[in-house]
């Protein structure tokens, strides 16, 4: 398991001259370990996909608790505890991380940035991303712009070394789905593709 700490600088390679491969650019692994996606690599940074501004409904739920100061937003799929894949609109802001419903904006969760302890991701071109959460259960969750997601709350975190959030990498994520149950997701890369199994742990 690699666990890395970003501490400043251009610790992802992102600004040097990319590596070629031809006239196309090779992608640099993110924070130096995960491999990632060619469109990834060329993604536009926007930040707000979910125009929070112009949703009432959305911006309400931040200034309803004192938070200002949006970093992202967009959809994402949240795994339930049960299995079950839903659609959730997630805001990010430098105090808290936002889950609510796609159709109602009905707030599902509220996480505050000092309550996460880690995000664990694989080593390979995925979309999955978990924030382990120590005092809560924990959030497993996918998402194309995955990276931006985890350089922003690295970033907004690191001005407060006291809970700053540290990144693992590693093909074997467990994480806890509810307060009664420990899952493990299993990262495999096959021919075409990257193969995900997620399984309960079972205690002996």
């Amino acid at each position: 398991m690699d666990r890395q700490r970003e501490k400043g600088g251009d610790t992802n390679g992102e600004n040097s001259t990319p590596k070629m491969e031809g006239n196309v650019p090779i992608p640099r692994p993110f924070m130096g370990v995960k491999d990632r996606r060619f469109a990834s690599f060329r993604m536009v940074v926007k930040g707000d996909y979910l125009d929070v501004e112009s949703n009432s409904l959305l911006s309400d739920i931040l200034s309803k608790r004192g938070d200002q100061k949006l970093l992202f937003a967009d959809r994402i799929t949240k795994l339930s505890g049960s299995g079950k894949i839903k659609q959730r609109a997630m805001m990010i802001t430098d105090r808290a991380i936002y889950l609510a419903d796609v159709d109602s904006y009905a707030l599902r969760r509220r996480i505050p940035l000092a309550s996460v302890d880690r995000i664990c991701l694989s080593k390979l071109k995925d979309n999955f991303f978990a924030l382990i959460i120590p005092t809560e259960y924990d959030c497993l969750m996918a998402s194309t712009r995955k990276t931006e997601i985890v350089s922003i709350l690295v970033e907004a975190t690191k001005i407060k070394p006291a809970y700053e959030i540290s990144v693992v990498f590693s093909n074997r994520i467990e994480y806890r789905s509810s307060a009664d149950t420990t899952k493990i997701v299993l990262f495999e890369e096959i021919e075409g593709g990257i193969k995900t199994r997620i399984i309960n742990k079972t205690y002996r």
